[in-house]
Parts: C-alpha cells; sequence; structure tokens
C-alpha cells in the first residue's frame, strides 16, 4: 500500500474491503457524510456512519411511473441509478425557517434565523447530480442576488462522485451530455469495480482536498489497466441508457410550437400532483408563508418549496395566471428546455429521468419532445401538424 501523499488529478485504486477508511477520513475532517441507503422500500440519501449502511447488493428497475427494488447477483454498493431524493434536499431545504418575530412593550423584535447545518460529505454522487448542483449553483450563487441559505450549505461540501456501473430504465445523461463520467465539480470520483472475485474502486482526486483525503485511504497506484477497466464500466453504461432525447433545436422547436395539439393531449393525463418538480434535482421555486400563535406574540416566516403545476403558484390579483393543467405542463417542459436556457445559460435538465419514473401516469418528457416533433415514439402523435 502506497503511503506517498497525492495530488489533484491522480489515481488510485482501493479495496471496497477498505471503504469505512474513507468515512474515517471523512469524519476527522469534521463532515457528516451522506449518502444512499435503503429505507422504506427505496434508495435514498440519507446520513450513513460506515460502508455497512450502504445498499450492498440492491439495484432498482425503473420504467415510466414505475420503482421498485430487486437484488442483484452481487455485493455491490452502488449498482443502482437514482432514487427519489437529490442532493437538493440538503442544499435547498423544502422547509427553512427565515426569521421569527417576538412582541414586546415596544412593538416586535425580528430575529434572523441562524444558518445551523452540518459540513456534509456527499458520498455516491451522480454526474447528471454533479451537473444538477453546478445549475443550482448559478441560480443561488450567481447574480445580483446571493441566497444565503443555500451559500452557507454549500460553501463547505465534499464532493464524491460515483461514475455509472449502471443506467437506470429512465436515464438519458448521454442525450443531455451530463454523464455517465463526472468531469468536473468533484473531490473524488470513484468508479466500482467487481472483476474475477475481487471488488475494488478506482478514485481519481479531482481537488487537493480529495487528493488529501485520498492519501489516507489504503490504496495501490492504479495501473493503466485499471483506469481502462473503469472507462469500460462507463463506456457499457453509456450504451445502455434507458431514454433519449433529441436536442437539436430543442429551444426554437418549443417557441414555435406554443399552440401543438400534443399539450392538449398531456394535459388529460397530467395529474397536476408536482412530483416532476418535487423529485427534479435542479426546480427551485418557492413560496413563503407566514404562521402566528394564537396569542399574536409570535410570528414565524417560513421559505417552502413549491411547483408551478399548483393553482397558487402563479395566483395574483383577479386568478391565477396559469388556471389550465395543458398551460402548467407546458410552462414547466417549455422552461426546462428552452427558457431555462435563455435564463441561465444551459439546459435545466440532466437526464436523471426522475420526472418519468415519479410521475403517477408515466408521462415521459422525451415522448412529449418527440411527438412535438412529430417523430416516431411519441404517442399518439398522428393528426398532429407543426405551429409555425
Amino acid at each position: 500500500m502506497s503511503a506517498a501523499r497525492l495530488q489533484a488529478g491522480e489515481t488510485a485504486v482501493v479495496e471496497a474491503a477498505h471503504l469505512d477508511h474513507l468515512f474515517q477520513a471523512l469524519t476527522k475532517k469534521g463532515y457528516a457524510v451522506v449518502g444512499p441507503t435503503v429505507r422504506e422500500g427505496a434508495i435514498v440519501y440519507d446520513r450513513v456512519n460506515s460502508a455497512a449502511e450502504l445498499p450492498a447488493g440492491w439495484t432498482d428497475e425503473q420504467n415510466g411511473g414505475t420503482y421498485r427494488l430487486k437484488r442483484r447477483g452481487d455485493n455491490a454498493l452502488f449498482g443502482y441509478a437514482v432514487g427519489p431524493h437529490s442532493w437538493k434536499k440538503f442544499l435547498h431545504p423544502p422547509e427553512q425557517k427565515l426569521w421569527q418575530a417576538e412582541r414586546g412593550a415596544d412593538g416586535f423584535t425580528i430575529f434572523q434565523e441562524k444558518q445551523v447545518h452540518p459540513k456534509y460529505a456527499f458520498l455516491g454522487v451522480r454526474s447528471c447530480e454533479l451537473r444538477a448542483i453546478a445549475i443550482q449553483d448559478k441560480v443561488f450563487l450567481q447574480g445580483q442576488f446571493v441566497d444565503s441559505v443555500y451559500q452557507s450549505r454549500r460553501e463547505d461540501v465534499f464532493l464524491i462522485a460515483i461514475n455509472c456501473g449502471q443506467a437506470g430504465g429512465t436515464c438519458f445523461c448521454v442525450s443531455m451530455k451530463t454523464g455517465p463520467k463526472a468531469s468536473a465539480g468533484y473531490d473524488l470520483a470513484m468508479t466500482e469495480i467487481l472483476q474475477d472475485g475481487r471488488h475494488h474502486f478506482v478514485v481519481e482526486a479531482g481537488t487537493e482536498r480529495g487528493a488529501e483525503i485520498l492519501s489516507e485511504l489504503p490504496r495501490e497506484a492504479a495501473a493503466q489497466a485499471d483506469v481502462q477497466a473503469a472507462e469500460n464500466v462507463v463506456a457499457d453504461t453509456a450504451r445502455h441508457m434507458g431514454r433519449t432525447l433529441d436536442t437539436a433545436g430543442i429551444k426554437e422547436l418549443l417557441y414555435n410550437n406554443y399552440e401543438h395539439p400534443r399539450w392538449d393531449e398531456v394535459a388529460t393525463r397530467c395529474l397536476t400532483c408536482a412530483n416532476c418538480t418535487m423529485v427534479c434535482p435542479t426546480c427551485f421555486c418557492t413560496t413563503v408563508e407566514d404562521v402566528t400563535d394564537l396569542s399574536g406574540d409570535h410570528a414565524e416566516r417560513w421559505r417552502k418549496w413549491d411547483s408551478c403545476f399548483t393553482m397558487d403558484f402563479s395566483y395574483i390579483h383577479g386568478g391565477s395566471v396559469r388556471s389550465s393543467t395543458k398551460s402548467r405542463y407546458r410552462q414547466w417542459l417549455t422552461h426546462k428546455l428552452a427558457t431555462w436556457i435563455d435564463q441561465f445559460g444551459s439546459s435545466g435538465c440532466v437526464g436523471c429521468g426522475r420526472c418519468i419514473t415519479w410521475c403517477p401516469v408515466a408521462i415521459d418528457i422525451t415522448e412529449e419532445v418527440r411527438a412535438i416533433r412529430g417523430e416516431p415514439g411519441g404517442a399518439n402523435n398522428s393528426g398532429r401538424k407543426e405551429h409555425d
């Protein structure tokens, strides 16, 4: 085992049996490790204290409106796609108290809420999720206004990527150029390899602090054969995407088809339940609620996740701007794939497929785009025409 100090960009091999050393090294640096674990029939992100809490031997089967766990034929720790949770819940929490106020003799005194949270290490971040974090960085940290809640949670996060060894049934990251291999934004990037009775990880240090952590683990220098084996894992995953999405000219396609009859068809199926926005790793819409106690002496202001699928979201004096299901679904898909590009310089979709998996009626964003293009594979698209 090598004891030399590594540098950013260097690669090593770590045996799966030594993965607990990673937990120990991170804990010693003051990080609370969050990673995948099995809870209530799904693989979710939660606090994990050792490799024993990872989903060893579990995988997921996903399709439109379908998610279930099943046993693998091996003990892979990261042999699944993505579950219902994204890292957004830790950086942009679903509920956040902004301030509270107390009534005194001289009126109300407002107390700003202190930002108290662990210093996180995220273990098992997929390439598409790294891209989603980068998108939310742009939303919350760049521009004229900076979100202090997001900033305080984001600045100390240690990111450990997992290059995908299995494509999900609804994944289309290859189409979105967001995976399955992590290319940027990580401190460590790991590829899990189970081959010839050996279970190990090829680990690349993406930053100096990543190299510092990797230097503390039992490891061997990565040979060219190890690097090639990792590349083969990712290449095989790329060949088995569950979905594809043609992004050529997609912004103009959607801008030119606001009245396409497909919007009416999808509206007959959409429940406006907001599942797609809740599981999406880039959606960021919120609402603000003020609450008081019965005495009127205590008040609080809370920020909570909201969705463009709710009636109240676009409500102004006189009614909702988008009162129909058609207008709300069109707003979501068009923003995600078109107006987001104008607003933030990139697509708002990273191809994780969660919106397809967790839609109760299996509405498929890739199918909807194909239907608007008038291509085969868009269900019930006969008789439709393009609108200039």
